[in-house]
């Protein structure tokens, strides 16, 4: 079955480009050049994925993040020109999944846009592997280029959810919350930063420069897609 991509973007060249970039057998396109043709597609469409331009002729993108997660939680990915960290910022904190910025490599295009319609059936495989990463989270084991290295339970639970979410972005408040269910209003400030420097310290081979467990600044945490 096809999944189809939603494609708001007024520039005709690139929403065009876009759409020529993704195609295969896979994906079907709607594409919008303003929120209210996107607005009308919504009533019409499910769709498996969203690529929103921020400035729209008719309004912004991210007021429209906000509308469509009063109602659903498909993944959609922001897309937005260089130095616009404030437009990331806040659109990640309204709801999207992750962003690109443009100019942008078609092939990370079409990474980042793999990530978010990955199965959702993969979130519940207990078996990561990556790279030198082996993660066998029902037997506890974890094995970090050829060694086998010891987590603490929260350590476990913060490395489980950012391998469930791998290439999206998870913010800190999801992950207080996930870990210490229940207890947050006892929980430090800091102890989530606490946490994710011992869990770089264990698998990062440099955890001063990670290049897994990354910080998106002002609003979470992911493990990178690494190309």
């Amino acid at each position: 079955m096809k999944k189809t991509i939603l494609v708001v973007e007024d520039d005709n060249k690139l929403n065009n480009g876009v759409c020529l970039a993704l195609k295969n057998d896979s994906y079907t396109f709607v594409q919008c050049k303003t929120l209210a043709e996107a607005d009308h597609a919504l009533l019409h469409e499910q769709p498996s994925l969203i690529l929103l331009d921020v400035n729209l002729p008719d309004g912004n993108g991210i007021d429209f993040i906000k509308q469509i997660r009063l109602n659903s939680q498909v993944p959609i990915i922001l897309m937005t020109v260089n130095n616009m960290e404030v437009d990331i910022v806040t659109g990640l904190e309204a709801g999207a999944n992750d962003y690109i910025t443009k100019p942008f490599s078609l092939m990370v295009l079409r990474a980042r846009v793999a990530v978010q319609l990955r199965d959702k059936g993969n979130k519940n495989n207990t078996h990561f592997q990556q790279d030198d990463f082996d993660f066998d989270f029902d037997k506890m084991e974890y094995i970090c280029r050829g060694n086998v290295i010891e987590l603490s339970k929260t350590e476990q639970k913060i490395l489980r959810i950012l391998c469930d979410n791998k290439g999206a972005t998870v913010k800190r408040s999801y992950l207080i919350d996930e870990v210490w269910q229940g207890e947050t209003e006892f929980v430090d400030e800091h102890a989530l930063t606490v946490a994710i420097k011992r869990l770089r310290d264990k698998l990062e081979e440099n955890s001063a420069n990670p290049e897994y467990i990354k910080t998106v600044y002002g609003v979470g945490y992911t493990w990178a897609v690494r190309q």
